[in-house]
């Protein structure tokens, strides 16, 4: 047991340490571009370098948001540590192994009821904006597969007009001009 708890503490001492170095927990990515890349303006930069920095920020504030949550966790295992609930799998209520405890301290659940995945079930805040398909669209996209093949589409040219000249109006040759 305390060696998992120094683990604990161990970690979350990093992670304080990441918070306190960085200013705060979102480490300036609050502010404005300007302000957190330190340059005198935006506008003299190629729209590379504002899409790299864009993405730059939003690594970092993807991190964060991780290692806020990691932080949370061990607090809380700590908290579990102290009131004699640590160990225990919250869904089964049967003891976590140590090998499992080792390598994620943290852990609240046995591997036999541990999360599948972290999906929220939450969807992309683009689906709110987006309207519906019309009623039937895709139905019959394979029926035409390759009536207007390569054959057809010069026959469907060679009907419209030639190219021998731009201004030929469509069923008139060159030779009738000349005639």
């Amino acid at each position: 047991m305390n060696t998992l708890r120094a683990a604990l503490e161990e970690r979350k001492a990093e992670l304080e340490q990441h918070f306190s170095s960085n200013g705060a927990e979102d480490s300036l990515l609050g502010d404005s571009l300007i302000l957190s890349t330190g340059e005198l303006s935006s506008v003299d930069n190629h729209p590379a370098d504002t899409g790299t920095e864009t993405f730059e920020r939003s690594r970092d504030l993807s991190i964060n948001t991780s290692l806020s949550e990691e932080l949370k966790e061990i607090e809380a295992a700590l908290a579990r540590v102290e009131d004699g609930t640590y160990g225990i799998c919250e869904a089964s209520k049967q003891e976590i192994s140590y090998e499992r405890l080792e390598a994620i301290p943290f852990t609240r659940y046995t591997v036999e009821h541990a999360p599948t995945s972290r999906d929220t079930g939450a969807r992309p805040v683009e689906e709110e904006v987006m309207t519906p398909p019309p009623a039937g669209a895709g139905e019959g996209r394979q029926e035409h597969s390759g009536r207007f093949d390569d054959a057809g589409a010069w026959e469907a040219v060679e009907d419209y007009g030639s190219a021998s000249s731009p201004v030929t109006p469509p069923g008139q040759d060159v030779e009738e001009e000349d005639s």
